[in-house]
C-alpha cells in the first residue's frame, strides 16, 4: 500500500531514486498526456554565464486534470510510450 508520497514501503526502504521536476504545462492536446516545459539554469562551461535551458518532457496525466499554464510536479517513471517517461504527481498552481 502506498503512502502520501505515492511510494510503497519497499521503495521507501531502499530509497526512492526517481527524479522529481517542476515545470509549466505547455500542451494537453493528447489524451492522458501533458507536455511540461522544465527550465534549468546551468553555468556555461567557458563563459561562466548562467543560461536557461528548457526541456519539454512528456508526462502521463491519468485523470486529465492538468491544464495549459498550470505549474506541476512530475516524477520519473518507467517508459509508458515512445516518448513518455514521466508522470504528473500533483498540480502545484492553477493557471490564472
Amino acid at each position: 500500500m502506498a503512502d502520501e508520497t505515492g511510494q510503497t514501503p519497499a521503495e521507501a526502504a531502499r530509497g526512492n531514486r526517481r527524479k522529481v521536476r517542476e515545470g509549466v504545462v505547455v500542451s494537453t492536446k493528447m489524451d492522458k498526456t501533458a507536455v511540461v516545459a522544465v527550465i534549468e539554469r546551468v553555468r556555461h562551461p567557458r563563459y561562466a554565464k548562467t543560461v536557461q535551458r528548457t526541456k519539454r518532457l512528456y508526462a502521463h496525466d491519468e485523470a486529465n486534470d492538468a491544464r495549459t499554464g498550470d505549474r506541476v510536479r512530475i516524477q520519473e517513471t518507467r517508459p509508458l510510450s515512445k516518448l513518455k517517461r514521466w508522470r504528473v504527481v500533483e498540480v502545484l498552481e492553477r493557471a490564472k
